[in-house]
């Protein structure tokens, strides 16, 4: 009977031997881990310190990653590496056939794994026979670092820099929730630059000294969560299921400095984050790929482009939590003429009621003149006048075609103030080659377009005509009126596709938003009708709907908001 206990045990070997061996080559084409990992070497890396015994448990196999001395000896599963073990694994194995039972085994802990200290072949025994758990001594070792049993080798790497990361930061004890876990080694040097340099800024915000742990808690409260709940609430993690928080928060980092570098503007986080969301693929690595340099001169672009769907902007800005303004960022092209300028004053108008942070824009016909004087003339005087109305702002000096750059920019602003230099004109050819009303077709954002005439923008006439596009100028003037305590006068203009219906439609809308206004029908040709209402009404802007027929019709057949913008000499909103 021994002897065929013995034989058994024996036979049971050589065959947790023949899949160690397969699973040996099986790795070499894989490359998935097939080693214990070294307590001494965990223990070195992690700094672990402190320990405590936790008496008798049961604990799962499943969760035993290393050893203490014979990490060599066992695959990641505990099958047996070495011909020379056959023996003693023989004795385990009969003793536990023999229900002798087997003696509990002792174990370090760290986090939610395990590391034998004794009862190796116990361990590989109890494995080979399909057992989940086993009875263990366990002494639980402190680390600052989480480990979880699907530690890699590989992964010790990490883990120690996010050790000497805590080490260093005590984050861990100044906000005890925080888990800044990353999946690429050297990451954790580039937050404690992140730390360095919020430091640096705070101490010229408070105009003192800050202690290095204030430095850190506040970097973690004011910069790092609220974009992490960004992250959290626009979903962008579900793309990339192998990534940590961490990770995209580094990744969008990155992302906001080359898109500074590339646009010569300040970005806000929030728009790094709606540009990585906006150019999602099914295949994370081309997305990577596209991030940062010239993107702008991959964009093309269509005289009969038809644009982004009316409501996307709003969709897109009101997913942001980080700001209560709907227009926090506005591009201002700037081309140095009176007009111009005219335009810059009326986005200084508005930057004083919204808060808003200027982005100008200054476009030459080549990169030679990017440094000429005169475009570093047209710079100074935009900051100067920023500066002396107290608003935020920065020009940006591009080489290239105009109204591209324009529109490839615009999706980093919320808004885009252009002067109406020449608006549509009157003729096929004209409307087919105007600039201006490229801008307004694919411009991913509302245009205010300024006629020469800086005004207050303190009293709105809406026209209403209950389209889509019509419904966001509807949005955008509840807002203002809500906002900014302006008054507004709605005004429909009935004909064969609108009725009195449209106007109730906006009334209904305004008054469940508790905003009084004036209400206005009438009869007759669009423009000239929104135009004469907003002078009699004392009106000094227009808000109104973009094009709301297909590109080819608008270009053929014409549009009231051509016509509205070729004879108003008021500041136009125009809502997409």
């Amino acid at each position: 009977m021994a002897n065929e206990l013995l034989s058994t045990a024996i036979e049971d070997f050589r065959a947790a031997r023949t899949r160690a061996a397969l699973k040996e080559i099986l790795a070499r084409f894989t490359g998935e881990p097939t080693r214990l990992l070294s307590y001494d070497e965990v223990r070195e890396k992690l700094r672990l310190q402190g320990a405590a015994e936790r008496g008798l448990k049961d604990i799962p196999l499943d969760a035993i990653v290393g050893s203490v001395g014979r990490y060599a000896d066992f695959t990641r599963d505990f099958l047996p590496l070495h011909d020379s073990d056959q023996e003693r694994w023989a004795r385990v194995k009969i003793a536990t056939s023999r229900m002798e039972g087997l003696p509990p085994i002792e174990v370090y802990q760290i986090g939610e794994v395990y590391f034998v200290r004794d009862g190796n072949h116990r361990v590989s025994v109890a494995r080979s026979m399909g057992a989940t758990h086993i009875q263990a001594y366990v002494t639980e070792v402190r680390t600052r670092v989480p480990l979880t049993p699907d530690i890699k080798p590989d992964d010790l790497i990490i883990k120690a820099e996010y050790a000497d990361f805590l080490e260093k930061t005590r984050l861990d004890e100044l906000r005890p929730e925080a888990n800044l876990q990353v999946t690429v080694p050297g990451k954790y040097e580039i937050l404690l630059e992140h730390i360095a340099v919020h430091r640096y800024f705070m101490g010229i915000d408070f105009n003192r000294e800050i202690a290095y742990e204030e430095a850190v808690a506040h970097w973690y409260d004011e910069v790092y969560m609220p974009l992490v709940r960004l992250i959290r609430e626009r979903g962008i993690l579900h793309y990339f299921p192998d990534r940590t928080e961490t990770d995209l928060y580094l990744w969008i980092a990155e992302h906001q400095a080359q898109l500074q570098n590339s646009l010569g503007w300040q970005i806000k986080p929030e728009k790094a984050v709606s540009d990585l969301v906006s150019q999602r693929t099914s295949d994370p690595a081309q997305m990577v790929a596209r991030l940062g340099g010239k993107f702008l001169t991959t964009i093309t672009f269509s005289k009969l482009e038809a644009g982004p769907p009316p409501g996307e902007w709003r969709k897109e800005r009101l997913s942001s939590t980080l700001t209560d303004r709907l227009f926090a960022d506005a591009l201002v092209p700037v081309n140095g003429t009176p007009s111009g300028w005219s335009a810059v004053d009326q986005a200084i108008v508005l930057a004083q009621r919204e808060g808003t942070h200027l982005q100008g824009l200054h476009v030459t016909p080549n990169e030679q003149q990017k440094e000429s004087a005169d475009a570093k003339l047209i710079q100074e005087e935009f900051n100067r006048r920023c500066a002396e109305a107290g608003v935020q702002g920065e020009l940006a000096i591009a080489a290239g075609d105009v109204t591209n750059e324009i529109c490839g920019r615009s999706r980093f602003t919320d808004l885009v103030i252009p002067s109406l230099n020449y608006p549509p004109g009157t003729r096929f050819l004209s409307r087919l080659s105007s600039g201006f009303r490229d801008i307004i077709q694919r411009c991913p954002r509302p245009v205010l377009a300024v006629p020469g005439v800086t005004t207050l923008l303190s009293s709105a006439l809406l026209a209403y005509d209950g389209s889509p596009k019509a419904h966001e100028a509807l949005f955008v003037a509840t807002y203002l009126a809500e906002k900014w305590k302006i008054a507004v006068t709605v005004v429909t203009v009935l004909g064969s596709s609108v009725t009195e219906q449209a106007l109730d439609s906006a009334r209904s809308y305004l008054e469940a938003h508790q905003v009084e206004a004036s209400y206005v029908s009438e009869e007759g040709p669009a423009a000239p009708t929104i135009i004469r209402t907003a002078v009699t009404r004392g009106c000094d802007f227009i808000i109104m709907g973009g094009y709301g027929r297909a590109p080819v019709m608008e270009v053929v057949l014409g549009s009231s908001v051509d016509q509205v913008l070729r004879e108003s000499n008021l500041p136009i909103l125009i809502c997409r």
